[in-house]
């Protein structure tokens, strides 16, 4: 038999929503159930937003131009292929293996690449279901892992599945779900790592406690140097899996090395230890040996298929070395000249665009990406609506969810100063490594749906924060907070099912489409 967990407030504090958690999760058999139910439920929501229709638009939406069939040569050959001169047509149509087998080149590592070709190898390169369903597992993925990170965060069954939830009804998160683009990929290797550096903090930090207590010194000197910490190899693998879709994983493995830095020399001043200052540098080199080297194994094995092959971009151009250079083998030192290439392109790009938007104005929502629109008349194309249809995919993110992520964020930061939460620190530090760096970059042509990465934090922020204020923050009551937090998950809720018909490219008519555009630069 069970015995039933004693509520944590008073009997006059309790709401009807207090009662109502209390009678799922206050007894251990409904709280198992609830820790699997939960975030069945909330990734089932999530998948089915991603996966209905997903071959519509049967066209290739944005970038897909050079992601989908770059996918497909690379997974066929081992390396992005050329293409001829207006094949975009006869691929759709079908024809999908009339690339050159010359190099292409490329400025993205190839990890993002083939997991959209394996998708295509699954269900076909002629079905654009099989473009994009390895885009929208991985993004119904992230998901859990978001539920997940939430969960080992705050141990939180009902913070965890707001947070998640949020995650799984927001437009940004289902549209880079249901293009083959490689923002959603970058996107779950990401929260892994961030994940993964939870699960590190929780039992580095209880070794290094059982560790200390062991010992009968009461100011030990030194601390002890871990090194078996396997949950920072795992973020290193991660992180280096990060940077194999898009390099600005780099940021995050910086970030989470900073992170676990700080957080090391911290637990070790709080342990008492003498020299923690020096100590925390020993341990530093140790996280460093486990976090850098797995990450750039897992990023050079990304490039096997080029590195194994003659016929990739430059793969068979020599490059001279010199002293302890011309010991490298031949390949990576062209590998390194392709990187330099792949660089310049990056640290160079200034082509205007319509929908560029820098990254100062992505809090504000300024300026979302376009990936696609079409019309019909009514009877054309198998157009049912009177009126005509149109068809549009904009990757703007729920704008309720994301202007109130934005601003929780901002309060997380002044909570995080106030009482000095790791937890805090993490969600902060996720948030920093997948914004700031591109505001160093005013010049250069970025787009919003960037923020993709940034999303998962901002939800983990605002769920935060909601807790806040359910809990009565402010002055406010109970039974006030959590009205006010049960009205805005609704209004979440409402908002996301006006937008989605335009997230997923559905065919609505064309005053419909006019309402979402809320500003003049949303069009």
């Amino acid at each position: 038999m069970s015995t039933a967990v004693s509520p944590l407030l008073p009997p006059g504090e309790r709401t009807r929503l207090d009662h109502w958690r209390d009678a799922l999760l206050a007894d251990p058999r409904g709280l198992r159930l609830w820790r699997w139910l939960a975030p069945a439920i909330v990734t089932l929501v999530a998948a089915v937003l991603r996966l209905i229709h997903l071959g519509d638009p049967h066209a290739l939406v944005f970038d897909e131009t050079y992601y989908v069939k770059d996918s497909w040569s690379q997974w066929v050959l081992g390396y992005p292929s050329t293409w001829p001169e207006n094949a975009d047509d006869s691929f759709v149509a079908g024809d999908t293996d009339v690339f050159l087998g010359v190099g292409s080149y490329v400025v993205h590592p190839p990890l993002g690449r083939i997991l959209i070709g394996a998708g295509m190898a699954l269900l076909g390169p002629d079905s654009a279901t099989g473009w994009r369903l390895s885009a929208a597992v991985f993004g119904t993925a992230t998901v859990l892992l978001v539920y997940l990170f939430a969960r080992t965060l705050t141990r939180s069954v009902p913070l965890a599945t707001v947070a998640s939830g949020l995650f799984a009804i927001d437009g940004l998160g289902i549209v880079l779900s249901r293009v083959a683009l490689l923002d959603g990929f970058l996107t779950f290797f990401v929260v892994l790592t961030f994940w993964f550096i939870a699960l590190e903090h929780r039992r580095s930090g209880d070794r290094l406690a059982a560790l200390m207590l062991a010992r009968d010194a009461e100011r030990p000197m030194w601390g002890p140097i871990l090194w078996n910490r396997p949950w920072l190899l795992a973020a290193g693998a991660a992180a280096g899996a990060a940077t194999a879709v898009k390099w600005s994983g780099l940021y995050v493995l910086a970030a989470v090395g900073l992170y676990a830095v700080v957080t090391d020399a911290l637990a070790r001043r709080r342990a008492g230890i003498v020299q923690w200052p020096m100590d925390a540098v020993r341990q530093g080199l140790v996280s460093f040996v486990l976090l850098v080297p797995v990450a750039l194994g897992v990023y050079l094995a990304s490039w096997s298929g080029w590195l194994f092959s003659t016929g990739g971009w430059m793969r068979s151009t020599p490059t001279a070395g010199t002293g302890l250079w011309a010991w490298v083998p031949e390949p990576l030192r062209t590998l390194w000249a392709y990187h330099q290439e792949m660089y310049g392109f990056h640290v160079g790009l200034a082509t205007p665009h319509s929908y560029a938007s820098p990254a100062w104005q992505w809090p504000l929502l300024i300026r979302p990406t376009s990936m696609y629109w079409h019309q019909d008349d009514a009877g054309a194309n198998g157009c049912a609506l009177p009126t005509g249809c149109t068809e549009a995919i904009s990757s703007i993110a729920n704008p309720v969810i994301w202007w109130a992520g934005v601003a929780a964020s901002l309060y997380l930061l002044v909570r995080f100063v106030m009482v000095r939460d790791w937890r805090f620190a993490l969600v902060l530090t996720g948030l920093a490594a997948t914004y700031v760096p591109w505001l160093l970059y005013p010049e250069r042509t970025i787009f919003q749906f960037y923020t993709v990465a940034m999303l998962p934090f901002l939800v983990l922020a605002l769920a935060f924060a909601l807790r806040d204020i359910a809990r009565g923050a402010g002055g406010m009551s109970r039974a006030s907070g959590q009205a006010i937090v049960v009205v805005f998950l609704v209004i979440c809720v409402v908002v996301s099912a006006f937008w989605y018909p335009v997230w997923a490219g559905l065919p609505v008519p064309y005053e419909f489409w006019r309402l979402h555009n809320w500003l003049p630069t949303w069009i």
